[in-house]
């Protein structure tokens, strides 16, 4: 089968789509027909070596989270599921979704949204499991409530404007300012240019939830008595320091830092697919090109102002 790969380390340009086997399929597992990828900025980092400890030095390496295709082969044990049915989902701990087929776990999979393409589904994937988690299961966020949003037009943070006002909170939300109004037709409240307006220039809030990975001790100020930080990222740069700082934040004071690496199952999945089959949540596709430029999908991300999700089309 085809999949995106690379042999060293470096620039989108190491990328390239080449031939690997098809994964057999394990006991409890399924083999998706993979239609469509979504770009992350951890598949960039990953790329470009700056995680070598997660990722090791063995090559070829593959790329690429999440994904939205339809059930090609069901693994014994698995009931449930079947052939032909569309789905969607992430792969746990791994990457190499950028590819024709992917065997999975089969709870690591749900019925994907009727309601969307496989295009439209994936670029709600990874934001929309993991603002949920963000903003339900970590920060308990309230109606009434004050959030934040950092990079609100990026492939979480689009996703968390709505999944904040689903949930009855006045939203502020971060943002370039070429992409202003495109994160208040999401929904939010209040949206400020990112390079405009500084942390003291916002007021406080009930919740911050931090897409960006930098400045924890300037926006965790920003936090009312009892407010929760929930940081998706963090600066890879300056891995060590961003991260004891959180920790730190998790053992003292009342407005603590919570970080969570996101390994969705299949109820959260069905969760997320109810909420955008009623209207809460919509896709956030930014562009979609064919795998073959996977190479012009990670540098359209690294340049910035993305709004939603670069998309791959597995065809």
């Amino acid at each position: 089968m085809r999949a995106a790969l690379y042999d060293r380390y470096g620039p989108p340009e190491v990328l390239y789509v080449g031939k690997v086997p098809t994964p057999d399929v394990k006991p409890g597992e399924v083999l998706v027909r993979v239609r469509a990828v979504g770009v992350n900025g951890g598949e960039l980092s990953g790329r470009a070596g700056k995680i070598k400890l997660v990722t090791g030095r063995r090559f070829p390496q593959r790329t690429g989270i999440d994904f939205a295709g339809e059930i090609a082969v069901v693994g014994a044990s698995v009931t449930g599921v079947r052939v032909g049915e569309q789905v969607w989902g992430i792969l746990p701990r791994r990457m190499g979704s950028a590819a024709e087929y992917v065997a999975v776990a089969a709870q690591k999979v749900s019925p994907a949204p009727e309601n969307l393409t496989p295009e439209q589904a994936v670029s709600l994937v990874t934001g929309g499991t993991t603002s949920l988690t963000a903003l339900t299961d970590k920060s308990a966020l309230r109606p009434g409530e004050r959030l934040l949003v950092r990079g609100g037009s990026g492939g979480v943070g689009s996703v968390g404007v709505q999944v904040g006002k689903m949930l009855g909170a006045h939203v502020t939300a971060l943002a370039g300012a070429k992409n202003l109004d495109f994160v208040r037709g999401l929904g939010a409240d209040e949206v400020f240019d990112y390079r405009a307006a500084g942390p003291a220039e916002l007021g406080t809030f009930d919740v911050v939830l931090d897409t960006v990975g930098t400045q924890h001790r300037a926006f965790r100020r920003l936090l009312a008595p009892g407010g929760r930080m929930v940081a998706v990222s963090f600066d890879i740069d300056n891995g060590l320091r961003s991260l004891s700082y959180i920790l730190a934040s998790a053992l003292q004071g009342s407005r603590r830092v919570r970080f969570f690496s996101g390994n969705p199952n299949t109820e959260l999945l069905a969760r997320l697919a109810r909420y955008v089959e009623d209207g809460s949540i919509r896709e956030v596709v930014d562009t979609v090109r064919p795998l073959t430029e996977i190479g012009e999908a990670h540098r359209a991300l690294e340049a910035g102002g993305v709004r939603g999700k670069h998309v791959l089309r597995v065809e």
